[in-house]
């Protein structure tokens, strides 16, 4: 067996010069922007991050050629994005054939890449590969700096147009390629990246890359999350598993190849119910799974089979342990490096290719026989686990066809309990899943009983997490649910969901509606578990939705106003302000008034944000005295803010030092605190932030609208002054409270009928949250955490996440 493949698939090519004649071009960037779907798959929230995941791409290709060790991505406060790598950096000289620089034309020509000829990369990773040339051409603008050579080239684009030469614009003991851009707002329907999507994206990948580290840093919010795994896959499977208890200690861990295909295999079994498998072909995760699935399934089976050969298995495995018997409690991540994949299905995530199935059965056969051969008790232990997976099958089947032979509903405790609609459509039928038995009066009072059905529960319903099948269908809710939604039940380790029959499905919402309070929200997580575990086409079909009662009323004299969120709370209350409130010693309009508080708003917002990089009184500090990059290019102003600092800020130790990376000085900000050290850098990176900067130019406008401070403010009789620039919005939105009552909702039993209604049922007001699967093993991961047996992962993610919960009811 050929040892480490993965880990060293470079070593055949580490010898391939990349330079401009390893990149091939292929000609049409022109029309890009006229048709970007075809480009990128779509112009949402999904073709917006496909960006990204082309400049990763590039960035993973130099990581898995042997080159690059980091790779670093951060979400800027301007709303631009960068990724950085540190592997040889884009050539930089000039192409044989087009006279142009190869960066150049790596931006500026559809399809010029060392990619599409296999002179560079062997095994690459984009299912487009359409590369940095489109993302160039779908930004706004876009920065590329290459670090090669020990020079540091840059070159700017505008709408995927060179805006400079590339040019030498300093010296540099790095290497690699960092590429910032700005997408276009007039292309996109939304230009805000998902600090969760990416992260999630670059986890994965640093499992699929053992020893490369991933950095994700979002500067709006402060977040940065960092992702190194020394043993990969393996490390994916203990991380999949950590709230699950295993079945036996050691991860199982084959790593093979034949024919030019590489196999990488880690699978582990855990005493809990479900099979989670996540898998993969060139880095690109198949979510349909495919060929590389089949061929493991398939040698799992035979290798156990052939295990188990000669013992006196059970009655309900006479014809040996079959496939499903196998996948309960199996949790297994599969990585195959594909020379040219080939995949199926419209959202291309399942892979074809017939002769990937045959190399990865061979492979994982041959390394199992021998395994369990050296290893028989983790072999029985396996072989135990699924006679009692095949013998609640049976017990299973058995209970559904009982279920089956019974009509619509006559099984349910509860008579009538099912509120049913009258129309037969399904398309334009929705169900309510209701928490308790009030409000699901209320529900069915206030409901349109053409179109809404409403069943109550009675209850929290059983953690189907902890719970056999054939226990959670003999559960009277459960049943009433199966019942109701129409379709059956299939056993989620079955591939095949023999006895789900979406064509049978009875409404297309499902809305799950319960109280804003803990025993609601663990309802919710209950309900979510079971369809996630059991109903997984529905949510993958979009037909699954959690209501969202408002949450607030406010109660302003005699009107009453249903408010969703506190973002709308928030602008209600500044509508208030701006209707009580007069700036006397300034002739503004309502309007005026309004847009001063926006600004001030803003301020505030901002300087929440840039405040997680530096103490906000340090920052306050350097806005009011405007001190901008300019102070850090000269030894003498840097002094003198040093020292007006230091007479400033008595209890922090301040000096100044070269920065030897940007060619300027910068201030380092020193506090020993109690529980840890408080440490800040003022440099050209930070004063020439956007965040930064921004806050400069609104501090001018506020100061321009309001002439001086402080700020005098007359409401009703009574005046005010506002003596800071940052206390603007919070003193006005303090007025803007006053006379009116805020109350806030936990129940769905608070409102009567026609309130349920106009607020939370009426499709013309309603608000629905769609439930998605955009990460089935993140969602596997969570439900197992706050689900399952274990209680010390479960601590460690509620405390690792309290700090961003909100409105907590105790």
């Amino acid at each position: 067996m050929e040892e480490n493949k993965v880990k060293n698939l470079s070593s055949s090519r580490m010898a391939i010069t990349y330079s401009a004649e390893a990149i091939d071009v292929v000609e049409g960037l022109d029309h890009v922007r006229a048709r970007p779907a075809m480009y990128i798959g779509d112009i949402s929230e999904k073709g917006l991050h496909h960006l990204v995941w082309e400049l990763i791409d590039n960035a993973v290709d130099e990581a898995m050629a042997g080159y690059a060790q980091n790779i670093t991505v951060i979400l800027h406060e301007d709303g631009s994005i960068t990724v950085e790598d540190d592997g040889r950096g884009i050539p930089v000289d000039i192409h044989p054939k087009t006279g142009l620089p190869a960066v150049q034309m790596v931006f500026t020509k559809l399809g010029a890449g060392g990619k599409f000829s296999k002179k560079a990369y062997q095994y690459s990773g984009g299912l487009h590969g359409v590369g940095a040339s489109v993302v160039n051409a779908l930004s706004k603008w876009l920065v590329v700096e290459v670090y090669r050579d020990g020079k540091v080239y840059r070159q700017e684009y505008e709408y995927g147009k060179p805006k400079t030469e590339l040019k030498v614009i300093g010296n540099t003991h790095k290497r690699g390629t960092k590429v910032r851009f700005m997408p276009d707002d007039s292309i996109f329907e939304t230009v805000k990246f998902k600090f969760d999507i990416i992260a999630k994206r670059c986890r994965e990948l640093a499992f699929l890359l053992p020893g490369v580290r991933f950095v994700v840093e979002d500067e709006r919010t402060g977040i940065k999350e960092e992702y190194l795994y020394k043993e990969g896959i393996k490390d994916f499977v203990k991380v999949l598993n950590q709230a699950k208890e295993p079945l036996f200690d050691e991860v199982i861990y084959i790593n093979d190849g034949q024919n030019k295909i590489l196999v990488e295999v880690a699978f582990q079994y855990t005493k809990s119910y479900n099979e989670v498998i996540e898998s993969f072909v060139n880095n690109v995760k198949t979510v349909d799974g495919g060929t590389h699935v089949s061929g493991f399934r398939s040698a799992l089976t035979k290798a156990i089979n052939k295990t188990a050969s000669g013992m006196r298995l059970p009655k309900e495995l006479k014809g040996g342990i079959k496939g499903e018997d196998l996948r309960e409690g199996l949790t297994a991540v599969i990585s195959v490096k594909v020379p040219e994949p080939q995949f199926e299905g419209q959202t291309k995530s399942k892979l074809g290719n017939q002769e990937v199935k045959k190399v990865v059965e061979n492979v994982v056969y041959d390394y199992l026989i021998k395994y369990f051969e050296k290893n028989k008790n983790i072999a029985m232990k396996i072989i135990e686990k699924a006679v009692e997976s095949a013998i609640a099958r049976e017990a299973a089947k058995k209970a559904k066809e009982v279920s089956r032979r019974k009509s619509f509903l006559e099984d349910s405790s509860l008579p009538g309990k099912l509120a049913d609609c009258s129309e037969t459509d399904p398309t334009v039928c929705e169900l309510f899943i209701v928490e308790g038995e009030s409000a699901g009066g209320s529900a069915k009072q206030g409901r349109d009983r053409r179109t809404q059905a409403i069943l109550p529960l009675k209850g929290k319903i059983i953690n189907v997490e902890k719970t056999r099948i054939d226990k959670i269908l003999s559960n009277d809710e459960i049943r009433s649910i199966i019942n109701a939604i129409g379709t059956g039940i299939g056993l989620p380790i079955q591939e095949d969901n023999e006895g789900f029959d979406l064509s049978k499905l009875r409404y297309h919402k499902i809305i799950l509606m319960t109280d804003a309070d803990v025993d609601g929200s663990h309802i919710i997580t209950l309900l979510l578990t079971l369809f996630y575990r059991y109903f997984p086409q529905l949510i993958k079909n979009g037909y699954l939705y959690i209501a969202q009662p408002p949450l607030y009323k406010i109660k302003k004299g005699k009107k009453n106003i249903y408010v969703k969120d506190d973002n709308e709370l928030n602008k209600y209350i500044l509508s208030f302000t701006v209707e009580e409130i007069n700036l006397p010693e300034l002739d503004l309009s309502k309007e005026d008034i309004k847009e001063l508080i926006n600004m001030a708003k803003e301020y505030v917002e901002l300087n929440n944000t840039v405040s997680k990089r530096i103490n906000s009184e340090i920052l306050n500090f350097l806005i009011e005295n405007n001190i901008n990059e300019d102070v850090l290019l000269d030894e003498e102003k840097t002094k003198e803010l040093v020292n007006n600092l230091k007479g400033r800020f008595k209890d922090f130790n301040i000096r100044y030092e070269i920065d030897e990376n940007e060619g300027s000085f910068k201030i380092v900000i020193e506090k020993e605190g109690k529980l840890r050290k408080e440490s800040y850098h003022i440099d050209l990176d930070f004063l020439s932030s956007y965040g930064y900067i921004k806050l400069l130019e609104l501090k001018d406008k506020i100061l321009n609208k309001i002439k001086k401070l402080p700020l005098k403010v007359k409401y009703k009789n009574e005046l005010i002054y506002i003596h800071k620039i940052e206390d603007i919005f919070n003193q006005l939105f303090e007025l803007g409270k006053r006379g009116i009552e805020i109350q806030r909702y936990k129940g769905l039993g608070e409102m009567n009928p026609e309130q349920l209604w106009e607020t939370t049922m009426n499709p013309k007001t309603r608000r629905l949250i769609q439930i998605t699967l955009e990460d089935a093993a993140l969602a596997d991961e969570i439900f197992t955490i706050l689900m399952g047996e274990k209680v010390e992962p479960r601590k460690e993610f509620i405390m690792k996440y309290a700090r961003e919960v909100r409105n907590l009811d105790v």
